[in-house]
């Protein structure tokens, strides 16, 4: 199989979906690389390097898609790319359709294959793919957190961790995942209190365990009044496959918080789940609404392209080393099946058709005709 790799058009998305290293186990596998030139560039990986590994470098994006059965990415396809895709043709990457109606008829368009990477799930319910960008943008999100406090930035101008006998400022985590615990992870190591609120109550049990200074209480409506109208930062980690966020911070509880409090939205990648909550970039990445400083930049691992795209491509080579062995027949893997978003202009994933109050087709079964 020939598997296109192109280079990332989102603002400041440096990201790559394949590493050389990775175009060499596919080569190896007997398949070939086509990576559009300066793809990998933004994460430190040369075109030379791709051509050392056996690939070959494209002039343009038009060309790959082309000659390509699978294309491999990083983020959602963006409209100048719309028309690239092909009938039958594999795109495999991060699309988070349930934010975006425009993009879901697209891809239906399209006729072809969508794989998303946030929805490949294990048995056990595991988000293997997601999970390594959820760690690092929930480690990102409270040094974000930590700039935007600042006066210069809006921020109230509340030190993040404690100085002297002056407290550390009160962090509010909604959802104990990945990324609600490496969000955790740096806020605790930081000094700052710290809240965790999550539904689970078994999950609760296990993030007391492993935050002991912190507070961990269920997500009841009551909590997150009680927590968040006292915070100085308001982190956002909910997460539901292939779903839309659940709104849970309503724009009258974030009138509620401090003037120059902060909220980070991870999840605005499936929409957000805070009503006040709007997409941004890292060109732009704050706005202020109820006084409060929002930080809500969608490709939140774009800026640490290296460490992002080691971590990603590491957790999805195996994934599309299948795809390109196996083709359609790779979706024999209950786990692989599970990320099958759109097929050939049917939607296959409920939460996505559910999103937008659309129907859906079992994808096993339109597999078998």
């Amino acid at each position: 199989m020939i598997i296109g790799v192109l280079k990332e058009i989102k603002d400041n998305e440096n990201r790559v979906g394949l590493t050389p290293e990775g175009s060499r186990s596919l080569i190896a596998a007997g398949h070939s690389v086509l990576v559009e030139h300066d793809a990998g560039a933004g994460s430190g990986f040369a075109n030379e390097g791709y051509e050392l590994a056996g690939a070959r470098i494209s002039a343009d994006a038009k060309t790959i898609c082309t000659a390509a059965g699978l294309i491999v990415k990083i983020k959602e396809p963006l409209p100048l790319e719309y028309g690239l895709f092909k009938p039958g043709q594999i795109i495999f990457t991060f699309f988070h359709f349930a934010s975006s109606r425009r993009l879901t008829q697209a891809m239906i368009d399209t006729g072809a294959i969508c794989v998303g990477y946030e929805t490949v799930q294990t048995a056990e319910g595991r988000l293997p793919l997601l999970a390594p960008m959820s760690e690092i943008a929930g480690k990102m999100a409270p040094l974000m957190a930590f700039f935007c406090l600042a006066k210069t930035a809006g921020g109230k101008g509340v030190l993040a961790c404690p100085v002297a006998r002056v407290p550390g400022a009160r962090f509010v985590i909604l959802g104990g995942g990945t990324a609600g615990q490496a969000a955790a992870s740096i806020a605790t190591g930081m000094g700052a209190e710290v809240a965790i609120l999550d539904r689970d109550a078994a999950q609760i049990d296990r993030l007391k365990k492993r935050f002991p200074a912190a507070t961990c209480e269920l997500a009841t409506t009551d909590a997150i009044e009680k927590f968040v109208a006292a915070a100085d930062v308001l982190i956002g980690c909910v997460h539901a496959p292939g779903a839309q966020a659940p709104r849970l911070v309503s724009r009258e509880l974030v009138s509620r918080m401090e003037p120059g409090s902060v909220i980070v939205d991870i999840a605005i990648d499936q929409g957000g789940c805070i009503e006040t909550s709007r997409p941004t970039t890292h060109a732009h990445p704050t706005y202020v609404e109820e006084g409060v400083v929002h930080y809500c930049v969608s490709n939140m691992p774009g800026i640490f392209p290296h460490t992002a795209t080691l971590a990603i491509t590491g957790a999805t080579l195996p994934y599309l080393l299948q795809l390109a062995n196996d083709g359609l027949g790779a979706f024999k893997n209950a786990e692989l099946l599970r990320g099958l978003n759109i097929y050939k202009g049917e939607i296959t994933h409920h939460a996505v058709a559910q999103a937008f109050g659309l129907t859906w087709q079992d994808g096993r079964k339109l597999l078998e005709k």
